[in-house]
């Protein structure tokens, strides 16, 4: 590509003139591939023959102007697109699928998907209750009243809501700081005043984030950072076990440094296990991971529906534990009350919200996170949207109103919703027949599992946690990736084990926010060369045989320049140029200097093509580096702005007449290499090629 100049040296030229001319004709190879084998492609020349444009003079002779937003339009067409429809699908999404809804195919495959997950539903529910030291029945309400909340306004069609592990640790750990405190003359509070008054303050929190439309946030959690902590948060869920696995009886020991101190406790009471809950819990772990290693893969050839390992192993662990008279013979710990119909109304406890504030942020976060982490996974395979914002209004009217009737917060199972996708589930209606088998579970059938062995359920809580340990392999790929990621990954995941949960959510949220500024003050800068008979320009790091002019230097930047990058990119031109400002203008003023006969660079081109944004403070450090490059009688000119950098130059007074700007700004490299040789050379036309190679252009 050949471009001319055809005008005086201000370059005021007829817009008009263009020429293009197409013709076949032999492309030369690139000089630093010579000696290959392969041989010239045929392919069609193109030239073009235009102006040597300024920015100014393009702006001036195609008219640019800058975009008028009217603010009222906008709105008024907004207000005119909303009807009585849209609201309605935008605040109950089923009716979106609803009509949609093939009841004789999808039907049979939600119902077989609810079956399966309310079968998980009760040793899940009674297990991660526990987990949230409140009673256990908690957990099957968990899997009634917000799980029929977010059926009407929940945008995922495959997320199984309801008790999740790492939420349910984090709500524990709120209920053991807050049991048994209360203010004077008033009776101790009890765990499930504690659970109730944290699910309230998370539903608020997440209404909260709906109405800031705040649900983008979720996206500041990395792939790294919900890694690390869910296994992190997974090695807390089976520190937790280990008491029930052993049978041992340990106290509260606080949120804090709570893994290391639980695992100084175990051995201190080492001598006092119960040899028969451990034996139970043995044989559970036992045919639990024979049944998901070997059974399950060759059931799921011949069936969609798995086997309910877990709800056989409740079961069985129930009778034997009622007939064998585990807890009177063996002092077996068992589950206890389990109170049959569904609970009264009760308000929250009011007066304890205030001082739970800090620990029910994480939950919402953490619960919100990961249920849209699973609905984005399921929506991309089956080609749906999921709202992010009313995600947080069905979780938040969801944990709001599951305050009410003794719920603790819920979010998505990880396993749940994996097994209702893959048995065929559909839609939510998979849900709601979950629910109604739960009611019958509620009513009439709870009380059957009173005797069944803590143990058991650890057993069975350990054995799903397999997926979130395995994550630890992970580590290696993220390292692969970037050892900043990698680090990332690292320091959450042992924030979380050694200190605690939320301070390492904390910790890897800041981790991540770093990353982000610390890839932005690290932008990809280069110094580009001319390709031979073209205008592309290129790395000269990356790519042989491109021409670099005499006194003509060409700095790539890619990235932002704002008042936390501009001291990083001046400093960054000029270790690529080879130069101390400071130094070299200190030498400048010694009377005794004497210029010396040949100066690599006189012209410096500044390529803004990739520059996304410039801000004032950026500007105020560009003025101050012109005048220090004018001393060294180098001369800065700017390539390649795009509008929205322009413009914030030109209101900063960096660019404007062409008689008075602190730099010429031209709209390509190409354009600013034609001036820079002139002003260099005096048209001269020679140059010197990378690597040992010569040309001329």
């Amino acid at each position: 590509m050949k471009l001319d100049s055809h005008g005086d040296e201000s370059g005021i030229v007829n817009p008009t003139f263009y020429q293009e001319l197409t013709d076949e004709q032999t492309i030369p190879e690139p000089t630093a591939r010579a000696d290959a084998t392969s041989s010239a492609t045929i392919l069609p020349q193109v030239t073009v023959t235009r102006p040597l444009y300024q920015q100014h003079q393009l702006n001036d002779a195609y008219r640019y102007r800058k975009p008028k937003r009217k603010l009222h339009r906008e709105l008024l067409s907004k207000a005119r697109s909303v009807d009585g429809k849209t609201c309605c699908s935008n605040v109950f999404p089923l009716t979106t699928w609803l009509p949609e809804y093939s009841w004789s195919k999808d039907l049979v495959r939600d119902l077989v998907s609810g079956c399966t997950v309310a079968v998980m539903h009760i040793p899940q529910g009674i297990g991660y209750a526990l987990l949230a030291n409140v009673p256990p029945i908690v957990g099957i309400y968990m899997a009634f009243f917000p799980v029929l909340v977010y059926f009407l306004f929940g945008t995922s069609r495959h997320n199984s809501m309801g008790t999740f592990a790492v939420v349910s640790i984090m709500v524990g750990k709120t209920v053991l700081a807050y049991t048994g405190t209360s203010e004077s003359g008033e009776p101790p509070r009890t765990a499930l005043e504690v659970a109730t008054a944290v699910c309230f303050v998370v539903g608020v929190m997440q209404l909260i984030m709906c109405v800031c439309r705040l649900g983008v946030i979720s996206f500041l959690l990395s792939d790294t950072l919900v890694s690390g902590f869910t296994t992190g948060a997974a090695i807390h869920v089976v520190t937790s076990q280990i008491k029930d696995l052993l049978g041992l009886t340990l106290p509260s020991l606080g949120s804090m440094f709570e893994i290391i101190k639980t695992y100084i406790e175990i051995f201190k009471q080492i001598v006092n296990v119960n040899w028969a809950a451990i034996i139970i819990s043995t044989i559970t772990i036992v045919v639990l991971v024979f049944n998901n290693e070997i059974l399950k893969p060759k059931v799921a050839k011949r069936s969609v529906i798995p086997i309910p390992i877990e709800l056989i192993a409740v079961i069985t662990g129930t009778l034997l534990s009622r007939y064998l008279y585990l807890a009177d013979k063996y002092s077996v710990k068992t589950i206890g009350n389990i109170p049959t119909g569904l609970p009264a109304p009760t308000l929250p406890d009011f007066s304890l919200m205030p001082s739970i504030l800090l620990d029910s942020f994480p939950v919402a976060m953490v619960g919100y996170t990961v249920s849209v982490s699973m609905a984005l996974i399921f929506a991309k395979k089956e080609n749906y949207e999921i709202g992010f914002n009313q995600e947080l209004f069905a979780m938040g009217t969801g944990n709001v109103f599951a305050s009410f009737f003794s719920c603790a917060p819920f979010a998505a199972s990880l396993s749940r919703s994996s097994i209702q996708y893959s048995v065929g589930g559909r839609t939510q209606i998979a849900s709601v027949i979950s629910c109604a088998l739960l009611a019958i579970v509620l009513l009439w059938v709870g009380p059957f599992f009173e005797p069944l062995p803590r143990c058991v359920l650890s057993g069975i809580i350990v054995v799903s946690l397999k997926g979130l340990l395995m994550q630890v392999t992970q580590l290696k790929s993220f390292w692969q990736q970037s050892w900043i990621d990698g680090m990332v990954w690292i320091l959450t995941f042992l924030s979380v084990v050694l200190v605690a949960i939320d301070i390492g959510l904390l910790v890897g949220i800041v981790l991540s926010v770093c990353c982000i500024f610390f890839r932005a003050l690290k932008p990809y800068t280069c110094l580009l060369g001319n390709v031979p008979n073209t205008d592309i320009y290129l790395d000269v790091n990356r790519y042989d045989g491109l021409i670099q002019h005499t006194g003509v230097k060409i700095f790539h930047y890619c990235g932002a320049l704002n008042f936390a990058s501009r001291s990083a990119f001046k400093t960054t031109i000029c270790e690529t140029l080879g130069i101390s400002l400071t130094e070299e203008i200190k030498r400048r003023k010694d009377p005794d200097w004497k210029p010396s006969l040949e100066q690599s660079c006189t012209v410096l081109i500044l390529d803004f093509t990739s520059l996304s944004s410039i801000d004032p403070s950026a500007i105020t450090t560009f003025k101050a580096m012109v005048r220090e490059f004018e001393v060294l009688e180098i001369q800065l000119v700017l390539a390649g702005c795009q509008p929205p950098v322009f413009e914030v130059m030109q209101r900063c007074g960096f660019v404007g007449e062409i008689n008075k700007p602190y730099c010429r700004v031209f709209p390509a490299i190409h354009d600013a290499v034609h001036y820079a040789r002139e002003s260099v050379g005096n048209g001269s036309i020679h140059g010197s090629v990378v690597s040992g190679t010569t040309g001329i252009v």
